[in-house]
């Protein structure tokens, strides 16, 4: 696939619908893409979904940032296990995308963007999507960066 012309605005605003809507950080991003590897929103969802809360709700990498790994394992991921070469492209394509998200967020780490202590933890059950849940909690940004990325990404712009 190459440099496709993607509406990213559009990209972004339906991450933002399906995490709204209550599906986590990784689907969102994974989703609002999905279709670009021709799988079915059941299948993105699916695939992305303990990937949220940082894996798990581990609040290790964040799962927006995962999808954005998950979404280059589809463009460039090696699928021979003796391809070296290709699994080094795939790789520096991730750690440029995880760097990138990085850069323009302070961190990848979920318990970082959160500002939870490392030792915090984890609840027993995820908070109620409030109004006041959004608006204490970076996720949604998170979500959006990672969907602008990976859109910037496809349309050549990051150089990957």
């Amino acid at each position: 696939m190459s440099s496709p012309v993607i509406n990213i605005d559009q990209r972004v605003e339906r991450a933002w619908e399906l995490f709204l809507s209550g599906y986590n950080c990784s689907q969102s991003v994974f989703m609002a893409l999905a279709d670009l590897y021709d799988l079915s929103d059941y299948q993105a969802a699916r695939l992305s979904a303990s990937f949220g809360g940082g894996v798990g709700r581990l609040r290790e990498m964040c799962g927006a940032c995962s999808a954005m790994v998950l979404l280059e394992g589809l463009q460039s991921g090696a699928t021979d296990g003796a391809d070296a070469a290709g699994k080094q492209n795939n790789y520096k394509n991730v750690q440029a995308l995880v760097h990138r998200f990085a850069e323009q967020n302070g961190s990848y780490i979920c318990r970082e963007l959160l500002q939870l202590r490392k030792d915090a933890p984890t609840p027993p059950a995820p908070d109620a999507r409030t109004v006041e849940y959004y608006r204490q909690r970076p996720c949604l940004r998170m979500v959006e960066s990672a969907t602008r990325i990976y859109c910037e990404r496809l349309q050549g712009e990051l150089g990957i």
